[in-house]
């Protein structure tokens, strides 16, 4: 299964870093959640991994082999999927439509839509008429088609009620198990250290904590602590 490995990692915005010295590893199988207060430099941090943003220092392999000098586009080719905050659907097209811009075949296309039967029976409906929850849902659904190696979500929640966000954690952890490693992004913090099986806190720019979620579930002072940078 495929590794992603940052060590080190700096990404600076304007005056300075935003992001400093961030190593952690993700893995095929597994999800990794990356949570900490607004502000932190999480977002800065997987923009960095999919190319949308230079990091200014450290380095950044998937499988042994260097991503730094490659450019968004060709980070995706090998396999690195990002899904950005909000639900970046074409609403004029179908859901059909928006699965099939990444499964190439048909069979690809019923694979993605195994993991999201509910999009079935709205299959020729366009996105603009579905809830959001059903948007996220053919994002999640349009990822998985383009055959992730490793998926940075930002947000899935944004927007979402929490008992629909519920919904799409079971497919979260579906998609991890198929063999892809998930780098999670997500405000909801008990929902995505439950989702998750290790943690990476991010404070003020830096890890204030990296380790098992179950910890942090289990010791809310070491969870408050490590949101305050402690």
């Amino acid at each position: 299964m495929s590794e992603l490995v940052l060590d080190s990692v700096t990404v600076s915005r304007g005056a300075g870093p935003v992001i400093s010295d961030v190593s952690l590893t993700v893995r095929g199988g597994e999800v990794l959640a990356l949570v900490g207060p607004n502000g932190a430099g999480k977002t800065s941090l997987i923009e960095s991994v999919s190319g949308v943003t230079p990091h200014s220092a450290g380095t950044l392999t998937l499988d042994g082999e260097p991503l730094d000098k490659l450019s968004r586009v060709a980070r995706a080719r090998r396999g690195i999927v990002h899904i950005e905050q909000g639900r970046a659907v074409f609403p004029s097209l179908t859901v059909r439509e928006n699965i099939s811009l990444t499964a190439r075949t048909p069979a690809e296309l019923d694979a993605a839509l195994e993991q999201f039967p509910e999009l079935e029976k709205r299959i020729d409906s366009p996105t603009a008429l579905l809830s959001g929850g059903e948007q996220q849902m053919v994002v999640l659904a349009r990822a998985f088609a383009a055959k992730p190696r490793i998926l940075l979500i930002d947000e899935m929640s944004l927007g979402l009620a929490p008992v629909v966000f519920m919904r799409l954690m079971p497919i979260v952890t579906s998609i991890a198990e198929s063999g892809v490693g998930v780098l999670l992004v997500e405000q909801f913090t008990q929902l995505a250290l439950g989702l998750a099986r290790d943690a990476v806190v991010v404070a003020g720019g830096q890890v204030s904590f990296q380790g098992s979620s179950e910890a942090l579930q289990e010791d809310p002072q070491l969870l408050h602590r490590a949101y305050l940078g402690g």
